[in-house]
């Protein structure tokens, strides 16, 4: 019996030795472009398979929520525009109420960035899936404590920047060679010793499109609350959407 273990114990010896593999090295690495389009068949058993799950999701995105009565575009205006303005402003009015639950202060101004906006909201009856061409990114509501002294530089960068850079709750007036004649926060002359609450969005406050005067902030408060879920809560809550170019950021020659 003990030989035929010894036997059994050096059968497996043998064997262990002449299965063993011989380490393996990548070589090469070759990559093809497919481009995805009505060219390419689709497979039968998963369009059946996944049909309910997109009527579903088809129904939820284009379900009305509001309706626009004139097309809002982010070209109409030379320092704020109909885009522009309804962002910022349905930022400010969904943002603040959370922001004031959570620490007792008020959101003072809202500013986003232009290039962030990716479609224009065309007239007529609004949903979910507007909201998701209108801003197709992941960025959240982040409202950012800052001095007066950066704040100041925030307005400056606005001027300089020959774009329309969407704001709420100003009333910026520019003249000449981007001189500011007049400053004001929500109604309010600017306060350079103040300290002010701005929304804006993570995206921003990472220093994207040059803004890298978020990074001189007192606090930080991430709302949790994507800018696009915060489009369609707005959606909800107004009948009709209207905005329009006004007086909160403008150009004078």
């Amino acid at each position: 019996m003990g030989l035929k273990i010894k036997h059994f114990v050096i059968f497996i010896t043998f064997l262990s030795v002449g299965c063993q593999r011989h380490p393996q090295q990548l070589t090469k690495v070759e990559a093809s472009r497919i481009t995805v389009s009505d060219s390419i068949i689709g497979n039968d058993s998963i369009t059946f398979f996944i049909a309910p799950y997109k009527k579903r999701i088809d129904a939820v995105l284009d379900s009305t929520l509001a309706y626009v009565p004139k097309d809002l575009v982010k070209n109409d205006g030379e320092r704020n525009t109909s885009a522009g303005n309804f962002l910022a402003d349905a930022i400010l009015e969904q943002a603040n109420p959370i922001f004031t639950s959570r620490t007792g202060k008020q959101i003072d101004f809202v500013v986003l960035n232009h290039g962030g906006i990716r479609s224009i909201i065309s007239k007529g009856n609004v949903n979910a899936r507007t909201a998701y061409q209108f801003m197709p990114f992941e960025n959240t509501i982040v409202v950012v404590e800052m001095s007066g002294t950066s704040v100041k530089d925030l307005f400056t960068f606005l001027a300089n920047s020959g774009r329309a850079h969407p704001v709420a709750n100003t009333k910026l007036i520019v003249e000449g060679s981007n001189t500011f004649t007049k400053m004001e926060i929500n109604g309010k002359p600017f306060d350079e010793n103040q300290t002010y609450f701005v929304a804006t969005n993570d995206y921003l406050v990472q220093g994207g499109d040059d803004m890298g005067f978020f990074k001189n902030r007192s606090g930080i408060t991430n709302l949790d609350y994507l800018v696009r879920n915060a489009i369609i809560d707005y959606f909800k809550k107004m009948d009709t959407i209207t905005a329009n170019v006004d007086d909160r950021f403008i150009q004078i020659p």
